[in-house]
């Protein structure tokens, strides 16, 4: 039976931003724990123009729609600019951010009271699994390209592109 109530809700939308240069599974466990929570996930990969990443805007989305494919309710897409206009455009309320360490909350506290300062957009902080703790795309990069084992730190299609972005040895 529907309920009239039902199809009149608006859907519960949030949004994980990052560069995802690559996604590792730190931010998939993020975007994973959001997808529980809310009935649409953005997953917005930042466009920076001054940085060169290892792998293209194109790559990273494609590499995030293989490994979030399984969710059913994320979507994928770049920004440039502030993340608020990128929330506004799609009336997202919600910014979904993982916190590492206390080092991180500084920042992120900065950036939720700018963003909802500016637009009204919350920004809900989810402690990281313990097991992700230490880890970040930086890292991942700097290890692989030295030749470390990255294959526990990132999903199977990323170490995959990892190895054919750095060598088939990594």
């Amino acid at each position: 039976m529907t309920h009239p109530e039902s199809e009149e809700s608006p859907l519960r939308r949030a949004v994980c931003p990052g560069s995802f240069d690559p996604i590792t599974n730190g931010h998939l466990d993020i975007i994973a724990r959001a997808s529980r929570l809310y009935d649409v996930v953005h997953v917005a990969v930042m466009i920076n123009k001054s940085k060169q990443g290892l792998f293209t805007i194109d790559e990273r989305i494609s590499l995030i729609e293989q490994v979030t494919a399984e969710f059913g309710n994320v979507r994928v897409e770049s920004f440039h600019g502030l993340l608020v206009d990128f929330c506004k455009q799609r009336e997202i309320p919600a910014i979904v951010k993982g916190l590492r360490a206390v080092s991180d909350f500084d920042y992120e506290l900065q950036m939720a009271q700018m963003n909802n300062g500016l637009s009204g957009v919350e920004t809900l902080f989810v402690p990281t699994n313990p097991a992700y703790s230490f880890l970040s795309s930086s890292l991942v990069k700097e290890v692989a390209a030295w030749g470390g084992d990255v294959s526990h730190l990132v999903p199977a299609p990323v170490m995959e592109a990892l190895r054919g972005k750095l060598g088939k040895d990594r």
